[in-house]
């Protein structure tokens, strides 16, 4: 199958060079740019402007009237309209990122992302604070293989790019009101004022939504409601022609209600099924024990990045980028999927990371050329409170006292295991305590790339990263011995088994590491609009210093480290891209061949996720686009990617051999069109209707049939009518139109012990939005 496709996307690409050669007398001719031709929009992907189309690298773009004009609001839909990203965002505080089957959605604090996300130039990767609005944006970038000269150490297999409007000169303003289902509102819109030496804009989102999740507990909310604002603030200084500087600053607030980790073994949902109501109601001590008194999410972040750029001389130029970025998150959730009190967690995650980029970029007919260094320094930690009954714990995970866990009523039998288990002694056994990971991490690096131009057709680039980076680590755990069996056995232990405390001490552990990470591409202009790449890369996610604790021989508790080597990428692609008459579009094959793989597993005893390594791993895929103005008023798209990647199925890769990557469909593919179709010279009726297609993924690693979710096509569509040259707008817009059941994510906490939960995906929801403009 792999060759098969390999060969059908050969053929393809050969097809789309015979046409470029046919092109060729056309060299001196270039075509119209489609309005929504992605090719022509200007990125700086590789630190300066240039066409998409004239990027050596696999890269989508979206500008941001493509964004308002799809209705995209929030960065988990982008995975509808870019071949090869999936985006899961299970809660705003824990966020998948998929770019290529790899998926970068860890929360401890002492791992490293595999795919990095970028903000005005500006990392901000760390999982938990990564998530954020999509408001008055410029354009989304989305480049594809390993990316470190460009992107930095995160860049394992990709990196997303948000840029937002800057300030301009002149006034104007924009403001959208919308309503939908579910009690759905919305506020949107920015003021932007200035003159040629200094601007301002102010952006905003705010964003609410019932939950869709029906919560039978009582004093609960219902699952999946949504509270979300954004607020961000501009200001652009150029005082000459050859220096500019932009100020950002970013404030994102969410107050959203519980994830719906929905049990098929427990309680209610197991007899009406996992996409009707719920029954989780968490911890009857749940505001002292775990901070807030109901599930749901409490998540700060601010943010504030510099960019300076000197045009030095005709040729040099010289631009620093410098960001601050700080989250805190409160996240309870009820880990069991069920109305008894027994896996009752919390997780508040709170950190801050820093980071100065400089770089000298020189630029000639012939030469092109940046060199620069960067420091990146991060500090955080993930603890994990848990509250829950001991007896109900042991019967539910071990069934030792014979009473049932949870009935299909949602009442509760377990409850009733430490009042037989003690002979009534007890009839209740409060038990919580937590764990916590912490990391400070730091990175130097220097880097330098060079494209040479040897003739007006040829571009040659050779770049490299080199870094050296200091993680260190921290454990910290307060978990009490079991009350419930010291009672029955009159033995001192953990509860959980293989969760022991630390009594409040952090253990630390450091370590340093050093790596240089390459790239060379070639770009062969066949036409003005049609060009060929080719690109081998490496990539590499940093090593993990893993530390929790253990016991020695004695029983006492200790440090346990365990070092988790560098995970490292060699990527090899080749493509086409470009445009021809009314077509626009790209092709590319491309092989990632994956050394040390490291995934990230929930610990079958403790609950915690653990990072190991799976061994070697492989990615063969194909991925294209192409974009078609039909007329100046209907412009069609449609993507795809293939993949056929996992663990090597070997022996030395143990238990992971021959796995599906977690998230990573085989297929995916999308198709729509945008209508404009004017009614008189001022108005005019517009259109966007889109249909996406994935592919079955397995939630987890090793896979699990009871853990996947099988092939899943979605239709959303947004039109309306524009007013006045587009001063007023009036907007329809549906998403899962056919209201699709299908899974966001299976396993999770609850898989551990034995009961996996499961997330349902957005329902149908729709809604009307009123803009104007000014």
């Amino acid at each position: 199958m792999k060759l098969k496709t390999l060969l059908a996307g050969l053929a393809a690409g050969s097809s789309l060079v015979a046409l470029a050669g046919a092109a060729h007398a056309e060299d001196g001719a270039a075509a119209a740019t489609p309005e929504y031709d992605s090719s022509a929009i200007v990125v700086t992907a590789q630190k300066y402007e240039q066409r998409a189309m004239d990027v050596p690298i696999t890269l989508s773009a979206l500008s941001g009237e493509a964004i308002r004009d799809l209705g995209v609001t929030d960065i988990g839909q982008l995975s509808a309209y870019v071949p090869g990203l999936n985006v899961q965002i299970q809660s705003a505080n824990n966020p998948g990122f998929v770019i290529r089957g790899i998926t970068s959605d860890s929360g401890s604090a002492q791992e490293s992302p595999r795919v990095t996300l970028y903000y005005n130039g500006v990392d901000i990767s760390r999982s938990r604070g990564a998530y954020q609005g999509i408001y008055d944006m410029e354009r989304i970038e989305v480049v594809k293989g390993p990316q470190a000269t460009l992107f930095g150490t995160a860049a394992t297999i990709g990196a997303i790019s948000l840029i937002s409007n800057k300030p301009q000169p002149g006034l104007s303003a924009s403001a959208t009101a919308g309503v939908g289902n579910y009690g759905a509102r919305k506020l949107e819109g920015f003021v932007n004022a200035g003159n040629d030496v200094i601007a301002a804009r102010l952006a905003w989102q705010w964003l609410k939504r019932d939950g869709y999740v029906k919560n039978l507990a009582p004093d609960q909310d219902d699952l999946y409601a949504q509270n979300q604002l954004g607020l961000r603030g501009s200001l652009r200084y150029t005082p000459t022609d050859t220096f500019s500087a932009d100020l950002v600053v970013t404030y994102d607030r969410e107050r959203n209600s519980g994830t719906p980790f929905l049990s098929r073994s427990l309680g209610s949902t197991s007899v009406d099924g996992i996409y009707g109501a719920a029954y989780l109601g968490g911890s009857a001590t749940s505001a002292e024990d775990l901070g807030l008194s109901k599930l749901g999410l409490h998540r700060h972040v601010w943010d504030a990045n510099f960019t300076a750029n000197w045009e030095l001389s005709d040729d040099w130029s010289f631009t620093t980028v410098n960001g601050y970025r700080h989250f805190n998150a409160l996240e309870v959730f009820d880990a069991d999927g069920s109305a008894a009190p027994y896996l009752e967690f919390a997780e508040h995650a709170k950190g801050w990371d820093a980071s100065h980029e400089g770089r000298f970029t020189y630029s000639s007919p012939t030469l092109r050329a940046s060199l620069g260094w960067n420091y990146y320094v991060e500090k955080s930690y993930q603890k994990v409170p848990f509250s829950l009954e001991e007896g109900v714990l042991v019967e539910c995970t071990t069934g030792l006292i014979g009473t049932g866990c949870v009935n299909a009523d949602n009442s509760v039998p377990a409850e009733l295991a430490t009042y037989y288990a003690t002979g009534g002694y007890y009839t209740s056994l409060p038990y919580s305590g937590y764990y916590e990971n912490q990391g400070k991490n730091q990175t130097w690096s220097v880097f330098a790339d060079t494209t040479w131009i040897p003739t007006p057709r040829l571009e040659l680039t050779v770049g490299a990263r080199l870094l050296h980076e200091k993680r260190h680590s921290g454990y910290v755990s307060q978990v009490p011995n079991s009350t419930f069996y010291y009672l029955l056995y009159g033995t001192e232990q953990p509860l959980i088994t293989g969760l022991y405390s630390t009594d409040g001490e952090t253990y630390t552990a450091t370590r340093s590491f050093t790596a240089v990470l390459p790239r060379v591409n070639v770009l062969y202009h066949v036409t003005p609009d049609i060009n060929l790449y080719a690109t081998v890369s490496e990539g590499r996610r940093s090593p993990v210093v893993d530390l929790s604790a253990t016991t020695d021989d004695s029983g006492a508790v200790v440090p346990e480290l365990n070092v988790v080597e560098a995970e490292t990428v060699w990527n090899y692609e080749a493509g086409i891209k470009g445009k021809l008459g009314i077509f626009s579009g790209s092709l590319g094959v491309y092989y990632d061949d994956y050394s040390n793989f490291q995934v990230s597993v929930y610990n079958a005893t403790t609950g915690q996720s653990v990072t190991e390594s799976a061994g070697s791993a492989g990615n063969l895929g194909v991925e294209g686009e192409v974009s078609a103005q039909l007329a100046s008023w209907l412009t069609a798209f449609a993507n795809a990617g293939y993949i056929s990647g996992g663990i090597d199925d070997k022996a030395s890769n143990g238990k992971y051999a021959g796995s599906q990557f977690r998230l990573q469909p085989k297929w995916q593919w999308a198709a729509g069109f945008n209508l404009d179709l004017p009614i008189n010279q001022n108005d005019s009726l517009f259109l966007a209707p889109s249909v996406t297609y994935r592919s079955k993924i397995y939630f987890e690693v090793p896979n699990d049939e009871d853990t996947s979710q099988d092939p899943v096509t979605l239709v959303n569509a947004r039109g309306g009518l524009r007013i006045a040259q587009g001063k007023y707008t009036l907007a329809v817009w549906g998403k899962n139109l056919a209201n699709k059941r299908y899974l966001m994510d299976a396993g999770n906490t609850g898989g551990s012990f034995g009961y996996p939960t499961y997330i349902p995906a957005e329902p149908r929801t729709y809604g009307l939005d009123v803009t104007v403009r000014y």
